[in-house]
């Protein structure tokens, strides 16, 4: 009796596809701009464009000048620092980076944006030995990082920021965004005793060394918040006869005077006349 394989081939050939790591994306860049990295498929998953032009950021105009300027030399091939963008949360850290990168982005078809977790950091030193041999330049942002494992983590992001005997990429432009100029985490392993906990706090702060530009972003006060608040009003046509005053009241509810905040109250009163946004 002769029996049929084909249907159990067939499954076996199923199962090991679904088993299979995805194809990595890394020779796809032409997909878009910016992309999401998996360290564990090595995988570069495109995202969609940064939809907030660079000129509805407002509040942050020398933030913005000294960002943009680096960033054009990287772009250009000229040398430029790697960035940390240290501060007070809410004030529009990694919206400068994103809405900076696709102003840029817009005339140079070469340049491209890759997104990494800040839990793999650890990843950093393959991550940029991959990019090192594309012939697009990217910018590597790692949002909110800080390093909450330890010493080990800062010396993967010190490693690949040095390079080792091949030097950092020339082509790779890495962007921090953190609430600690320093990186530091939110506390420390008491149990580790003083002197070692004292050395994983020297090996996180000298990883900011690394970042030859630093660019703080301080709280808001009040005349710039309302700035920011009327920015966003005109550039998209919301009217209010008490536009201050419900700014501020929406402030006190929320504890805080930032960027975040003002577009989230512009968001709301944007939701209120009936006009879309483009976030």
């Amino acid at each position: 009796m002769e029996i049929d394989l084909n249907p159990l081939l067939t499954r076996i050939a199923e199962a090991l596809e679904r088993l299979a790591p995805p194809i990595p994306l890394e020779a796809t860049f032409e997909n878009g701009r910016l992309f999401r990295h998996d360290p564990a498929t090595g995988t570069f998953h495109p995202a969609p464009d940064y939809p907030m032009p660079l000129a509805a950021l407002v509040g942050i105009e020398v933030q913005k000048a000294r960002f943009v300027g680096n960033l054009e030399r990287f772009a250009r091939g000229l040398p430029f620092n790697h960035v940390l963008l240290w501060g007070v949360r809410g004030t529009g850290k990694s919206s400068l980076a994103k809405a900076a990168f696709a102003d840029a982005a817009a005339g140079r078809p070469a340049l491209r944006l890759v997104e990494i977790d800040r839990d793999q950091v650890s990843a950093l030193p393959a991550l940029f030995d991959t990019l090192r041999r594309r012939a697009e330049r990217f910018v590597v942002l790692c949002d909110d990082l800080s390093f909450e494992e330890g010493a080990s983590s800062a010396k993967d992001l010190k490693s690949a920021l040095e390079g080792g005997v091949s030097g950092p990429p020339a082509n790779v432009l890495f962007v921090a965004t953190s609430n600690r100029r320093h990186l530091m985490p939110r506390g420390h392993d008491e149990d580790r005793g003083l002197i070692a906990t004292a050395e994983d706090a020297e090996e996180q702060v000298s990883v900011s060394d690394r970042f030859g530009l630093w660019i703080g972003f301080p709280p808001m006060d009040q005349p710039t918040y309302l700035a920011a608040v009327q920015g966003y009003a005109e550039r998209y046509g919301l009217e209010t006869p008490d536009l201050d005053r419900r700014a501020l009241q929406w402030s006190q509810l929320r504890g805080a005077r930032s960027g975040r905040v003002a577009w989230q109250f512009i968001r709301d009163l944007a939701g209120e006349q009936g006009k879309p946004l483009p976030l």
